[in-house]
């Protein structure tokens, strides 16, 4: 019986599980929400804003990355730096903002089906904040959740190489977009900042770091790559650069043929921008399809991440022992994989609307998760300035001061006061139902360890050799 995960990720195989989670469903269901809040250069601004800071915070990540290439990334950095409490609060936090995500593509599944599909919606159970549920959206989600919460089950390398084919099918897909703009795209049809000035670019603004979430499931599953410490820093860079890319080109696109008020009344604004493109509504449909590999390569991606996060605070006694069950044929860890896809399932109980809530709560989640991760590369890099860094920074506090300021003004557009801040009840209770379930499972697996008992169970390995 093994009682470890295995080193059989190839390099190829890292970076397609990093963008295909990043550049996954998000664009295809929410491009005509950020041009019709910000404009086309609102929205491209707010990107340029959030993808700076993500950028920032993926450096820190490649340093971090390549000096301790271990299962559970941000579990390690903040065990090394904060202790067992600093530590559980940091991957508690990144753990909920890849549920999120796990999460919103249970809900965005049926979305998709239902424009691909006439007549999808079928037999309505209730309604959530105003919006119908129905029992095949449902349906969708929990089996959507099934299958790919299986496909992690049996294995990371079948994982990844379905990473990789789908990811290619989205990257042809935004290309083929852009070119229709080009071609077929006139000048942008929305104000510039759809009159809303500095706010319209915040609305926007938080919800980026939920798009770019994903290049940190490389730290997650650095224990499984088979890649050198120094590329696997350099990877989680290039991953973000790919991604921030991707989405300034999709937005710029989509508003060159379409205004963002008629994007956003369509349920997937990008297929309709590619069906105006090409003029085609058989084109706009063959877009919807490519999205379906969006939602899978993120579903997938973080599935992926959330698993091998909590299955190192398992194996650091912070959760319930189970949740570090590591299956004996499969090299996977199961509980924790069957855990992610069970709490994804609940989402499409609560409709459409929770696409917002989720994005929205589990954005504040990864902001507060960096946050805690910039602060470990400092304080490492004051308190361990021997540590071995294969992928080390130049001016490391310099980059490491402006992390720290970009995500503390990141958290202040959640909180209360900020004009993009999260809505009561609904997002705070999501934060706050998170944060009571954290307590629970750390009170059942016993309270915070020691310091030296959580030693115990981190095993970095001597990279001076």
């Amino acid at each position: 019986m093994t009682d470890e995960l295995s080193r059989i990720l190839s390099k190829r195989d890292v970076f397609v599980l990093a963008l295909g989670a990043m550049i996954g469903w998000g664009w295809i269901v929410q491009t005509g929400y950020f041009i019709d809040k910000s404009g086309v250069n609102g929205a491209i601004s707010a990107f340029v804003l959030g993808g700076f800071m993500v950028g920032v915070v993926s450096l820190i990540y490649g340093e971090l990355a390549s000096a301790m290439p271990v299962v559970g990334g941000e579990h390690a950095y903040s065990m090394r730096a904060l202790g067992p409490a600093g530590s559980f609060a940091c991957t508690w936090a990144i753990i909920f903002g890849y549920v999120s995500v796990v999460a919103f593509e249970a809900v965005a599944l049926p979305s998709a089906l239902a424009y691909i599909v006439p007549g999808f919606n079928v037999f309505q159970l209730w309604t959530v904040a105003g919006q119908p549920v129905y029992a095949t959206w449902v349906l969708t989600g929990v089996v959507g959740s099934i299958v790919v919460t299986y496909l992690n089950y049996r294995g990371v390398r079948p994982a990844a190489q379905f990473q990789a084919i789908l990811a290619l099918i989205i990257t042809v897909s935004g290309v083929t977009l852009l070119l229709g703009a080009l071609f077929n795209g006139g000048s942008p049809s929305s104000p510039p900042f759809a009159n809303a000035g500095i706010e319209g670019v915040f609305t926007v603004a938080i919800m980026t770091p939920f798009m770019f979430v994903g290049f940190d499931v490389i730290p997650q599953a650095a224990g499984e790559a088979d890649v050198s410490p120094k590329t696997l820093g350099g990877l989680i860079v290039l991953s973000v650069a790919c991604a921030a890319t991707f989405y300034i080109a999709v937005i710029w696109a989509a508003g060159q043929v379409a205004s963002g008020t008629t994007l956003v009344e369509s349920s997937l604004p990008a297929a309709t921008a590619m069906e105006i493109a090409f003029n085609s509504k058989i084109i706009g449909r063959i877009m919807a399809l490519a999205g379906l590999a969006g939602i899978l390569t993120s579903w997938n991606g973080f599935v992926l991440g959330a698993s091998r996060a909590i299955y190192a605070l398992a194996e650091s006694n912070m959760l319930p022992d189970s949740l570090g069950t590591i299956h004996s044929e499969y090299s996977t860890p199961s509980t924790a994989i069957v855990l992610v896809g069970a709490l994804a399932a609940l989402a499409p109980l609560f409709g459409k609307q929770m696409l917002v809530w989720i994005v929205n709560a589990g954005g504040l989640g990864m902001v507060t998760a960096w946050f805690l991760v910039v602060v470990s590369f400092l304080t490492l890099r004051y308190r361990n300035a021997e540590l071995n860094r294969p992928f080390k920074l130049p001016a490391g506090y310099i980059v490491g001061g402006l992390g720290l300021v970009l995500t503390v003004f990141f958290i202040g557009l959640y909180l209360p006061g900020s004009p993009s801040a999260l809505t009561w009840p609904y997002e705070w209770a999501i934060v706050g139902i998170w944060c009571l379930l954290g307590a629970v499972l750390l009170a059942i697996a016993g309270g915070l360890p020691t310091q030296r008992e959580a030693d115990a169970h981190m095993s970095v390995p001597d990279l001076d050799e």
